[in-house]
């Protein structure tokens, strides 16, 4: 571990005797430590120093906080370069933070840089005025990864049926008017035909099975436009590409299944129900899933992500409403051009970062003179309760709201 200039500071009322913070970027990151000095009651020793984002650095940073005696690591989320410090020095045995950048207010008409912004965010670590965001186990994490990529390929899926029906229409084939679903049995037996040279109306409406409530005219209607070889190929490039998603969504559905029963809390164990009435000796006891099944609006696949977005374990909500409000650790539309929507996006994602500003390897400390100097926030709004106490002045102690 490189060593850093130290510096001597007044200690203030806070909850955190030893905190170190990060302020991450792609490459790197800006750790702030502060701990008390070991000769000067009431005072500070503060160290910034820059890490690199790689495996070897970050354990090296680990067992540094390690032999300081770190009791709390506190990171800000930014996009998915927080996940190897997070995973890493929790691994090591360190209590890790992950905290929402909205929560991380700075004062208005201060310098902001990667070296201030460490400093800030310890400051309000050890003053207890942060709340962490959920992150769940790995094994929860898993599951998340499986059910997000679902929803991705289910997605562009959707998609390119949709570029297949305009490209129908291009073709003055108005089979989506007479046809619900043209990707059904029936509609996929007449596009294939369309695509394996047939243009007779009359030949392809008679691939219609039985439950097409429409008339054999007005499928003949439907059918009569100008498919040419063109459209022939740009349809079988779909349709090869919607089949292939298919496939990929139900290895993931699959997958999904299985994980999901490696989670499930329900147990074999029904020794507490009673078996004296008719038929109770035969029931089984139900899933996760299931149990979530019988909420009215919520299917298997709904329930699928309500137990990958929150976990099995409810304990870690204080409230039903912290869970309803708790930051994600993983910001949904990371890899997704997805809008929210209630059934998957369970938790409000973190706003990612703006630009990480690369700065170059720096070891010198600002002073502390007991106000944040390094710190600033866009706007008029005041700060939020005790950040004025980092500054000396009358103000709450530093209690979170």
């Amino acid at each position: 571990m490189a060593d850093a200039a130290a510096e001597e500071s007044e200690q203030g009322p806070e909850l955190v005797e030893r905190v170190a913070a990060i302020d991450i970027a792609k490459a790197s990151g800006m750790v702030c430590t502060r701990v008390p000095h070991e000769d000067k009651p009431g005072r500070k020793v503060q160290r910034v120093w820059n890490v690199a984002a790689t495996s070897g650095a970050i354990l090296e940073l680990a067992d540094h906080l390690i032999c300081q005696g770190i009791t709390r690591v506190v990171m800000e989320a930014t996009s998915t370069y927080w996940k190897p410090f997070f995973f890493l020095l929790e691994a090591r045995g360190l209590e890790c933070w992950l905290v929402n950048a909205r929560d991380v207010k700075n004062v208005p008409g201060r310098p902001k840089t990667d070296k201030l912004d460490s400093v800030w965010l310890a400051k309000l670590a050890e003053r207890g005025m942060l709340r962490p965001s959920f992150v769940p186990p790995k094994p929860v994490r898993e599951l998340r990864d499986l059910t997000r990529s679902r929803a991705v390929l289910t997605h562009e899926r959707t998609r390119h049926k949709q570029r297949a029906e305009k490209l129908l229409e291009n073709a003055q084939i108005k089979l989506s008017t007479v046809i619900s679903d043209i990707f059904g049995v029936s509609g996929r037996a007449m596009l294939e035909a369309l695509i394996a040279g047939e243009r007779s109306p009359r030949a392809l409406a008679g691939l219609a099975h039985g439950t097409i409530k429409a008339s054999p005219a007005a499928l003949e209607e439907a059918l009569a436009g100008g498919f040419e070889e063109h459209h022939a190929f740009m349809l079988r490039m779909l349709l090869d590409t919607v089949d292939y998603l298919t496939v990929q969504i139900d290895k993931l559905t699959a997958r999904i299944t299985t994980r999901l029963g490696d989670l499930s809390t329900t147990t074999g164990n029904t020794s507490d129900t009673d078996d004296d009435g008719p038929g109770q000796g035969m029931l089984m006891p139900l899933t996760d899933v299931e149990r979530l099944d019988e909420i009215p609006g919520v299917g298997p696949a709904t329930a699928q992500v309500i137990l990958a977005e929150i976990g099995t374990d409810m304990s870690v909500f204080p409230t039903a409403d912290k869970q309803d409000s708790d930051d994600s650790s993983q910001d949904p539309t990371e890899d997704m051009n997805l809008p929210p929507d209630g059934s998957f996006y369970l938790n409000a994602p973190d706003a990612p970062d703006s630009t990480p500003t690369k700065e170059p390897f720096d070891e010198t400390d600002e002073q502390d003179s007991g106000e944040p100097a390094e710190a600033h926030q866009t706007g008029n709004n005041p700060p939020p309760d005790g950040i004025n106490s980092l500054n000396g002045t009358d103000a709450p102690d530093g209690n979170p709201q």
